[in-house]
């Protein structure tokens, strides 16, 4: 090195710089890399791609050779850089103080900081590249990366550090929620709700889903046999519930268009009408909502009586119910007052019914009221007041004011509420907060 001159001598420490943070540059940016995206360019075919996914299913041997060139690069500056110094300027104590401090100093800033913070900011278009010189690199220096990893090995099993443990990490569902809400921009808003919508399904049943007995519309088939034809001509739904003087004593599930044309070619009687019913499916209040899906795709069947430990009926679920959870609501599953259709009005307020269900309450409005207890808003309400109101009663549950309009001795009956952030002119006779 003393026989060339020195221009080609700092050329020489540069070039020995810009490969150890050509080493720096690719550790970070192959650890920083995401697998499930390198999967996906692997598959799509992209350059680079598979190489590097097969360097990082060997991180002992990646990390070896980057770690080894990284520091031969190195450790050949500095000794360089002394040698430069002591030809040019002799053994003076201080210029070779200055110059290791120098060296030290461009070592870190542009050969350790600043390609590590450019590798972590840049991972896939770093590491793609970077591996195409990398992988020639580990096989050519595979004896010394053997002999090294043998070592560390070695070492690593005296401390009693199993290193092969950590090498299948599948992500709980709450960490797959992190990386969809963290999408951003990368996701559709309606996919990433869907998604989101989709863990939801784990922890709910079909008490969170269903119908609740009150809303449920059924036929008695003791009452008048014009009442019946009435019902049948003018009812909301495709399908009846019918049952026999009390609503637990289900019969079965009337389909209204057969018995409508029945009608038409022949006289409908009792016994006819019988006939048309189709078997009632019951299912246990409490089943999770997946199991439940399960049980439609099984049985064909399209209509769930969902019953509680004594037989008594409590709601009615089917498959569009289930599904509105994922999507949003896109069926009309019951026939909405002209207050309540458009949601909020001009002065932020929304008149509902107490027996409405806080999840569809939720998703209807944007609201976040809790629904890990009651599902209903008057059942939310009377867990809060710990009694039925007789007066106008306020109630503020998190950001969400609600107003009690009118209430029985049975149940509330109608709520009015605010919307978030907005002032409310009620004059309740009492405010509680929760």
């Amino acid at each position: 090195m003393e026989q060339l001159p020195l221009w080609a001598q700092i050329g020489a420490i540069l070039v020995l710089l810009i490969c150890s943070s050509f080493f720096s540059i690719s550790e970070t940016a192959m650890m920083a890399l995401n697998r499930h995206r390198l999967k996906h360019l692997t598959n799509k075919g992209v350059l680079g791609a598979k190489t590097t996914q097969g360097l990082l299913a060997r991180t002992d041997q990646l990390l070896s050779v980057i770690l080894i060139g990284n520091n031969l690069f190195n450790t050949i500056i500095p000794v360089l850089t002394t040698s430069i110094a002591l030809h040019t300027f002799g053994s003076n104590s201080v210029i070779l103080s200055v110059a290791t401090g120098m060296v030290a100093f461009l070592i870190i800033v542009f050969a350790e900081i600043a390609p590590k913070i450019v590798g972590a900011t840049y991972p896939e278009k770093i590491a793609l590249p970077a591996s195409l010189l990398i992988a020639p690199l580990m096989r050519v220096a595979k004896p010394i990366i053997w002999f090294v990893n043998l070592i560390a090995n070695s070492f690593l099993r005296l401390l009693h550090i199993n290193t092969g443990g950590a090498r299948d990490q599948r992500l709980s569902t709450e960490e797959l929620r992190t990386i969809v809400l963290e999408s951003g921009s990368f996701m559709p808003t309606k996919h990433r709700s869907i998604l989101l919508n989709l863990f939801d399904l784990e922890n709910i049943s079909v008490d969170d889903v269903m119908i609740p007995r009150r809303r449920i519309e059924a036929l008695d088939f003791d009452a008048p046999f014009d009442q019946i034809l009435h019902q049948l001509e003018t009812c909301y739904h495709n399908k009846l519930i019918v049952y026999q003087g009390d609503i637990d004593r289900v019969l079965g599930v009337l389909h209204v268009r057969k018995t409508l044309a029945a009608l038409h070619n022949q006289e409908l009687e009792r016994e006819t009408l019988r006939e048309l019913l189709a078997e009632p499916y019951f299912v246990p209040s409490g089943t999770p909502v997946f199991q439940q899906l399960q049980y439609f795709q099984e049985s064909r069947h399209r209509t769930a009586l969902v019953v509680n430990e004594y037989g008594e009926l409590q709601g009615l679920v089917t498959p569009e119910d289930i599904i509105e959870e994922l999507i949003g609501e896109f069926t009309t599953s019951i026939p909405r007052s002209a207050s309540t259709r458009g949601g909020w009005d001009d002065n932020g307020e929304c008149i509902v019914a107490g027996s409405m269900p806080l999840r569809e309450l939720n998703r209807w409005l944007q609201l976040r009221l809790p629904t890990d207890g009651p599902k209903t808003l008057n059942g939310l309400i009377l867990e809060i007041l710990e009694e039925i109101p007789e007066g106008d009663v306020c109630v503020q549950i998190g950001d969400v004011k609600l107003e009690v309009m009118r209430s029985d001795d049975q149940a509330i009956r109608t709520v009015k509420l605010f919307r978030p952030g907005q002032k409310s002119g009620t004059k309740a006779s009492r405010l509680l907060r929760h």
